[in-house]
Parts: structure tokens; C-alpha cells; sequence
């Protein structure tokens, strides 16, 4: 728990759904403070309902936000996720003007081809969102995922179930994310 075991103050928060909650993150990101606040089946909606406890009280420096997924197979249109997004980014940058954001794009998934068209559309709206402002940053895991396929992306990137993510699956989301984590120290004085 938090009380006995306090999370670090101006860190990275990773938040969102089952991908991120499923994520070990001292395993792949072991010299970095990372704290882990995803929660399985939540929708972007659901991490700004909760973003006092699940990220301003930790005050991070970066905001890791992997979610959409769960969002569009609730039937929500890209317009709406790009919203969320959006209500989002403002429920961080009121309180934390100058955290960074990195958005880990809608990953296309076997289990979820058949809304692969709307979760590409919701990417392309919040990858133009991420393009105006340099707090924002996008990560591209779709094309890689799809490594060049016209259909679902490889097997490999999964477990049995086609939706969550394997190992191989975890190293190219981490090979992506990390060039954008915050390798500083945090300024003395700073709190």
C-alpha cells in the first residue's frame, strides 16, 4: 500500500487500463521512478474521475495514459475519446502545468480488429492534439504493432487472449515509451 510503502513524489505515473495495470514497470523501467495506477476495464472517463488519487497526489513530472481501448468497445466514437483525451490533459494541466503527458496510442489488437477504423480515427485526432503542444507527446505503438500487415497485427505481441499484451509485446512498448521518460533528477528545492 501507499502507507507502507510511499510511492515517489515527482516520478512517472503510468495510469489507464488492464495494458498499463498488467505492465511491470520496475521489471522494464528499473532505474526509473515509475508508480503503476492502472486499473483493468477503465476508460480515459474513469482516470479523470479518479486522477486526485490515481495521479495529482503523487505531483509526477510524466503522465503515462494508455487508454481508449476499453473506450471505443464501449461504443464511443473517436470525436468522444479525443474529448476525453482532451478533459484529461486539463484535469493534469490545472493542477501540474507543467507535467508531461505521453499518450500511448489505441493499440490495434486481435480480439478488437473489427473497431480498428475507429480507435486509427481517435489516434489521428489526439496525435494532432499531442502536435500543438510540447507537453503533450504521442507514442505510435499502432504502426509497429501492425508490422506491416493489412490485417490484424502478429500473434506474438499477445496472450491466448488477443487482447492483452505478451512480453514481446511489452519490450516494443517499452522501446517506444522510454526515449520520452524524464531521466533528470529532480531539482533541489523543487517539491
Amino acid at each position: 500500500t501507499d502507507v507502507a510503502h510511499p510511492p515517489p513524489k515527482h516520478g512517472i505515473v503510468f495510469v489507464g487500463s488492464s495494458s498499463i495495470r498488467l505492465w511491470d514497470l520496475p521489471r522494464w523501467f528499473p532505474d526509473l521512478p515509475v508508480i503503476n495506477r492502472g486499473f483493468g476495464g477503465s476508460q480515459i472517463a474513469d482516470s479523470i474521475h479518479f486522477v486526485e488519487p490515481l495521479v495529482l497526489k503523487h505531483r509526477p513530472r510524466t503522465v503515462v495514459l494508455y487508454a481508449g481501448d476499453n473506450d471505443v468497445n464501449a461504443g464511443k466514437s473517436a470525436e468522444v475519446v479525443h474529448r476525453d483525451f482532451q478533459r484529461f490533459v486539463r484535469a493534469i494541466h490545472d493542477e501540474l502545468p507543467e507535467a508531461r503527458i505521453v499518450f500511448i496510442a489505441i493499440k490495434p489488437s486481435i480480439a478488437r480488429w473489427r473497431l480498428a477504423q475507429t480507435m486509427h480515427a481517435a489516434n489521428r485526432l489526439i496525435l494532432a492534439e499531442c502536435e500543438d503542444d510540447e507537453r503533450l507527446v504521442f507514442v505510435d505503438i499502432w504502426e509497429p504493432m501492425l508490422a506491416g500487415n493489412d490485417g490484424p497485427p502478429p500473434e506474438k505481441w499477445f496472450v491466448d487472449d488477443g487482447l492483452h499484451l505478451s512480453d514481446p509485446g511489452y519490450e516494443l512498448w517499452t522501446g517506444r515509451v522510454m526515449p520520452h521518460m524524464d531521466h533528470q533528477e529532480v531539482k533541489v528545492g523543487s517539491n
